[in-house]
């Protein structure tokens, strides 16, 4: 039994726990937290969407500030999204607010009077996000090193949402600058939902910071759930059933892209239920009216793709539907975790599914949970574009600065460990040559190229990693802004002709403004086919893949499809289910093509595509499942041969052939300083993206040991 951490933590505290928020005890991930917090340990706590995370580290993080007030701020609250700040900013509050604190919440919507005014006299709980602390350490007006000096320890909420990504890299390379203007080893301290590698998350977080570490995980009670899979036949009639199912009810219907949240929603609408849209390019407005709405209504449903997975309240719900599959097991785990919240309420979750494929997903899905597997989350060692960026944030932040100095601040980071001190001058080198540094008296400072490329507006484009693309307001003829689009998308549209679907609602294009970056519009006719734009490919994961062809191959029977989905699967594994009982390769031939499935995922799919196009001269279509290769004499033994030379020892590791696959990859721009790098660098970043030889060289040795 967890011992409880509540008489270690100041009377003060205590009583407010007690008497303001009317608390009889802690939960276990409390009792846990606490101690590994109190005794001054990293961690990273696990629990589920409403689980007490935050009350688990902000409770003994609160205690630390009582007993040894700080002079300036004592905490960071970091989120990924403006949003989930947003959201928090009452509920920090009050915890601050009920034991004498402050708490200041600092982003791009705050008025400068109230920044300048923080900055004069800090509360001792700052909340941001990493674009808007970038911000802050890059401006000559904060001061920073007097701001940030007695820091005890940094929050991050959602940390599963940053690893592995440029973000990630990007908010260990912020907690690295800041880490040396504290007067001790900063405590860092991450909140996430269930991942699979947690001790390498936390290893990960933990960066520089000598401090011992600790995984919160406190044990799972067994929770029901109520899972349903359907198949309709078009995305209509899948929306037509969801609003059926929605009648009466709280529900979120998450939509795995812009294109099919607008639809669906637009499908819903007026079907007796009241609908809203959440996604990115929906005006915050619109976004804020939904969350509202939402917390008040009782027959509502809100549309939404990923932006409400990360942890935003939206308050009690009945019904969590799922438009086809999500990509990944966390992605369904912390989505239904939205539900069963109340007492008596039971978790569930209904997937409503266009394919028999988006079925297979699901099901492969449902099973893995049950099996309690989760997808760790990826790691990178070798971050090019986030380099990159802080290299030039470097430059910005001192004025001027030595290579050597950037290098020893920026190698501590673990997504830049894989990268050599060779291979930093090489980028430095190049970034000289191409005038996005300039170097005098040993020092670097930003080149004219780059202040032309990143420097516009004072250099916002230099806060944040990530692309942030132009912007065009859509505005109706009365004034009212309904959101905006990204310029890719408005380049394809033409006046008077083009329709696009926005909040639920279908708009024809009347006029685009490219000085002001407006597009006005009016409702569109009824049937005049909308479209949206497209995305990078989704890439499912080896497990995940490998575990669809179990389903396939198994007869196991699941009693939560329904009888059109139970009919899909039938025809499904009457279709494969003796090809890939049959053992060795799994090859379909027909008058144009052989399809070669291998459930190995997108990475390992693309990997295998590549190498036979350089080696063989046929065209192969890759997806997540199979590569289907086309051209002249394709049969069955010439593509086991074609196979057989790139499973060839050594294959992978010839330079020759990896130059070949890097030049063969699609010129995807993942990031906008992708632009900075020597071609290499920039290739290789493509490649991580799409590729994995590991992984393309373990199923060739595994496909080879089941063809004997």
């Amino acid at each position: 039994m967890t011992q409880s951490v509540f008489p270690r933590l100041p009377p003060r505290l205590q009583e407010a726990i007690v008497s303001r928020l009317g608390w009889s005890a802690l939960r276990p991930v409390q009792d846990l937290a606490g101690a590994a917090i109190l005794d001054g340990h990293n961690a990273l706590i696990l629990a589920p969407t409403a689980g007490g995370k935050t009350e688990a580290a902000i409770f003994p993080s609160l205690a630390g500030l009582l007993r040894r007030p700080p002079q300036g701020v004592g905490l960071m609250y970091l989120a990924p999204i403006k949003a989930l700040l947003n959201n928090q900013e009452e509920r920090l509050g009050t915890y601050t607010e009920m034991v004498g604190l402050r708490r200041f919440v600092w982003h791009g919507d705050v008025a400068e009077s109230a920044k300048r005014a923080f900055v004069k006299e800090p509360a001792e709980l700052l909340m941001t996000t990493p674009e808007s602390l970038e911000v802050m350490l890059l401006s000559q007006r904060i001061p920073v090193e007097t701001l940030f000096r007695e820091l005890r320890a940094v929050i991050v909420d959602e940390v599963h949402a940053f690893c592995g990504t440029d973000r990630g890299a990007h908010l260990l390379s912020l907690i690295e600058r800041i880490a040396p203007l504290c007067g001790s080893d900063l405590q860092r301290i991450g909140l996430s939902a269930t991942i699979g590698n947690p001790e390498q998350i936390l290893s990960w977080l933990q960066g520089s910071s000598a401090r011992p570490s600790t995984v919160v995980r406190p044990p799972k009670a067994p929770a029901k759930r109520a899972l349903h899979v359907s198949l309709h036949p078009s995305a209509p009639a899948l929306a037509q059933a969801a609003a059926e199912r929605a009648l009466g009810h709280k529900s979120l219907f998450f939509c795995q892209s812009r294109s099919l949240t607008e639809l669906v929603a637009q499908r819903m609408s007026g079907l007796h239920t009241e609908v809203f849209v959440h996604h990115s390019s929906v005006s915050t407005e619109e976004r804020h009216a939904a969350e509202e709405r939402f917390h008040r209504g009782q027959n509502v449903c809100i549309v939404c793709t990923s932006t409400l997975e990360l942890g935003i309240d939206v308050g009690d719900l009945d019904q969590v539907f799922q438009a086809n599959a999500p990509s990944s097991v966390s992605s369904f785990l912390q989505r239904m975790g939205r539900t069963g919240r109340r007492a008596g309420q039971t978790a569930n979750t209904t997937f409503f599914c266009e394919t028999a494929d988006a079925v297979l997903q699901a099901i492969s899905i449902i099973e893995l949970a049950r099996e309690k597997w989760v997808e760790s989350v990826p790691q990178k060692t070798r971050c090019w574009p986030v380099m990159v960026h802080q290299l030039l944030a470097l430059t910005l932040q001192f004025g001027a600065i030595s290579a050597e100095r950037c290098w020893s601040q920026l190698h501590r980071v673990p997504d830049f460990s894989g990268i050599r001190e060779a291979e930093f001058l090489a980028l430095v080198a190049h970034l000289k040559a191409q005038d996005f540094l300039f170097e005098s008296g040993g020092l670097l400072s930003m080149g004219q190229k780059a202040e032309r490329v990143f420097g516009r507006k004072n250099f916002l484009e230099l806060y944040a990693v990530f692309t942030s693309p132009q912007l065009y307001r859509v505005e109706t003829a009365g004034g009212q802004t309904v959101g905006s689009l990204e310029q890719g998308f408005v380049d394809r549209l033409v006046e008077e002709m083009s329709s696009f679907l926005l909040g639920g609602r279908a708009w024809k294009v009347d006029k685009i403004s490219h000085s002001d970056r407006v597009l006005h519009v009016s409702a569109a006719p009824r049937g005049q086919k909308p479209s949206w734009g497209g995305f990078v490919p989704q890439l499912l994961s080896f497990p995940l893949c490998q575990r669809m062809r179990r389903v396939l191959a198994e007869e196991t029977v699941y009693p939560y499809l329904d009888d059109a989905s139970q009919r899909a699967l039938a025809d499904r594994r009457a279709d494969l289910g003796p090809l890939l009982a049959r053992g060795g390769l799994a090859i379909q031939l027909d008058d144009t093509a052989a399809r070669l499935w291998t459930f190995a995922g997108g990475c390992i799919n693309h990997t295998l595509k590549y190498a036979l196009e350089w080696t063989t001269g046929w065209r192969v279509i890759a997806d997540n499942l199979q590569l289907r290769i086309e051209g002249d004499g394709v049969q069955h033994q010439r593509v086991e041969a074609a196979l057989g030379t790139i499973a060839a020892l050594g294959f992978w590791d010839d330079s020759g052939t990896q130059r070949a696959l890097l030049a063969r990859l699609p010129e995807y721009r993942l990031s906008k300083f992708q632009q900075a790098l020597p071609e290499a660098m920039a290739l290789e970043m493509v490649g991580e993206y799409l590729l994995d030889i590991e992984g393309a060289r373990g199923w060739l040795t595994a496909a080879a040991a089941r063809s004997i």
